[in-house]
């Protein structure tokens, strides 16, 4: 259901008209934001497979790592907003496709660390994607910043005041998507808690546990018995 309200959330921005500031930085906020959020966000195994199946597409998941991801991610954002980059996308069409390509590429890959459609690294838990969540968005609200409070139009065609408006627009969203996220995250949190413990009291390992907590909603399965001692169902059934 989410992948596909994705879709239709970029589909709608595509057709967006860009005439006034805040009208296009909705467009570009739900391309790059709010499209693939949800995209990612929905992904599952049946989605996947055929995708990763593609000759060539499964070492590109290395681009959703955090390390690469977020990098990748921030100098796309912050460069489509210097003025030489947002000016050529505004005057030549070819450009234009390119800026909303990559922001919709680098949304998914900065989200894809987040909600995880293959798995990341063991350090990258629940504390970590906070903070990295939270770097995303003050990026985002310094540019916003930036768009609020300036005295001079940065773009060709736009006013201050539209520029300002784009930014609260700009500001209000990535507030709203932020405490949403971190909703989820404290969510997640507690039922890969509540997960591990109850693998643990079933004897499996610790490490093991922890693992299969975190990953439980796409394994759908119990990781196998423990390392040591009778398996749950041995202890459950009754001797004769």
């Amino acid at each position: 259901m989410l992948f596909y309200l994705g879709v239709a959330v970029v589909a709608v921005a595509v057709v967006l008209p860009d005439s006034r500031f805040w009208a296009h930085m909705s467009e570009h906020l739900m391309l790059g934001d709010i499209g693939p959020l949800l995209i990612v966000a929905g992904l599952s195994g049946a989605l996947l497979r055929p995708l990763l199946a593609v000759p060539g597409v499964g070492p590109l998941g290395v681009l959703g790592h955090p390390l690469v991801a977020f990098p990748l991610w921030l100098a796309t954002f912050v460069v489509w907003h210097l003025s030489f980059a947002y000016d050529a996308a505004l005057h030549h069409a070819p450009v234009h496709a390119l800026q909303h390509f990559s922001f919709f590429f680098a949304g998914c890959l900065m989200w894809a660390a987040v909600f995880e459609p293959l798995p990341e690294p063991a350090w990258f838990g629940t504390g970590v994607k906070s903070v990295y969540v939270l770097a995303v968005r003050v990026v985002g609200l310094a540019i916003a910043s930036v768009f609020i409070w300036a005295n001079t139009a940065f773009y060709d065609g736009y006013s201050v005041h539209d520029q300002r408006i784009g930014g609260l627009v700009m500001f209000t969203e990535g507030g709203i998507v932020t405490l949403l996220v971190f909703a989820w995250l404290f969510l997640r949190w507690q039922s890969e808690a509540e997960r591990r413990q109850q693998l643990i009291e079933q004897g499996y390992d610790s490490s093991l546990a922890r693992r299969t907590a975190r990953h439980w909603p796409r394994l759908q399965q119990p990781p196998g018995p423990p390392r040591s001692g009778p398996s749950p169902a041995a202890r459950d059934t009754p001797s004769e």
